[in-house]
């Protein structure tokens, strides 16, 4: 069974370009459109979700308060989130890092780079059918 991938990200352009890039290495993916979307989604999704992909500037709950919620969460507390944010100054960084990110990449990206972030937390594995 593929691993699961939440893409949270209020910008429509950037969820489908990351989950087209994680969709075609063979991961299945969730997307929610904010923090709080991200929240009610994962709390009533039946299966595990491997990885956290969030950006931090969103609506009604931004990538920190999401990610403060995760860690919170028992179920949560240890699955891996990776930034994905336009903010590339320094006090951003180490802030998401306080927070419980486990690493932070700048938009623009190349899919490839967000492909080898994700490789170091999970492991591919393949899809057979």
């Amino acid at each position: 069974m593929p691993q699961t991938i939440m893409v949270v990200d209020d910008s429509t352009t950037v969820v489908k370009f990351v989950s087209f890039s994680l969709k075609n290495s063979g991961f299945l993916v969730v997307s929610a459109c904010d923090g709080m979307d991200a929240i009610e989604k994962i709390s009533t999704m039946s299966e595990n979700v491997d990885l956290v992909i969030t950006d931090l500037n969103m609506p009604n709950l931004d990538g920190y308060g999401l990610i403060l919620a995760l860690r919170e969460n028992e179920k949560h507390s240890r699955t891996p989130i990776i930034i994905l944010s336009s903010e590339d100054r320094e006090d951003d960084r180490i802030r998401g890092m306080e927070v419980g990110a486990s690493s932070y990449l700048v938009k623009p990206f190349k899919s490839s780079l967000l492909l080898n972030e994700v490789s170091k937390y999970l492991t591919k594995e393949e899809v057979t059918t």
